[in-house]
């Protein structure tokens, strides 16, 4: 029953969020607005404005030696998975527990999901 009360209220957060969600653009922002990885799952939500406004990172905290210039470059590669990530690569650099928060804890905080995504579409057409 614990299982299922976690997983259920673990889910209402997630439409809750998900649903809340409005993508930024990089020329309304003054950096590089929001992007959505769509592989190697479709839904990963990135925001610069937590990045960059919220916690203070500066472009060159993750350009270039983490991550290129180009958005989604590194969907292109074939380790831009969950799996590098938790040893320490990609978005694993800072979300291994040390810096930020764990990657594998709060999956809700990127992951918004296949009807989160189609909502984003939505709201930007």
């Amino acid at each position: 029953m614990k299982k299922y009360f976690a997983f259920l209220l673990t889910a209402v957060f997630f439409h809750a969020s998900a649903a809340h969600v409005t993508l930024a653009a990089p020329e309304e922002t003054g950096h590089g607005g929001d992007i959505i990885y769509t592989k190697p799952v479709k839904g990963v939500l990135f925001s610069h404005a937590n990045h960059v406004e919220a916690v203070g990172l500066s472009c060159d905290s993750c350009h270039d030696t983490i991550f290129p210039m180009e958005a989604r470059a590194v969907q292109k590669n074939k380790d831009f998975t969950m799996a590098s990530l938790y040893k320490g690569k990609y978005c694993g650099a800072c979300h291994d527990g040390s810096m930020a928060f764990a990657s594998n804890t709060q999956c809700a905080r990127c992951h918004i999901g296949v009807k989160g995504f189609e909502r984003l579409q939505k709201k930007s057409k």
